[in-house]
């Protein structure tokens, strides 16, 4: 089982709804929205392209990829289909008097997991 490791992201309690904003923890890039008063986070990298998801644009729980609309749901990180293949990572967070928190769990390497093998359906 992977281990989580929490941070502190900071007081985000001036996001209001619709609004996006992103955080750094180490080398990962996190989206931060509020929608309908709660607060998600997600990775903020389109897995289709490659591309910032914070550029793109947000429609209720949906997140646009700027580059070829991909969309994904902030409150769980899956795709609604192509072009996109993969979600992205969802983050667990924490928000309270103190600030947000959030939980990256401690990915397992490949030699640990296997070979990542797979394939897309094309018709």
């Amino acid at each position: 089982m992977n281990q989580a490791d929490e941070h502190n992201l900071g007081d985000f309690s001036d996001l209001d709804n619709g609004e996006l904003t992103v955080c750094e923890v180490g080398a990962l890039e996190i989206l931060l929205c509020r929608v309908e008063g709660k607060l998600y986070a997600i990775e903020d990298n389109c897995s289709h392209a490659d591309t910032p998801l914070s550029e793109g644009r947000l429609s209720g729980f949906q997140i646009n990829c700027p580059l070829h609309g991909a969309s994904f749901d902030v409150r769980n990180g899956a795709h609604s289909g192509p072009p996109a293949y993969t979600g992205v990572r969802c983050f667990e967070i924490n928000e309270n008097d103190l600030g947000v928190t959030v939980k990256i769990e401690n990915e397992k390497s490949q030699s640990e997991e296997g070979p990542q093998t797979g394939f897309f359906q094309t018709r």
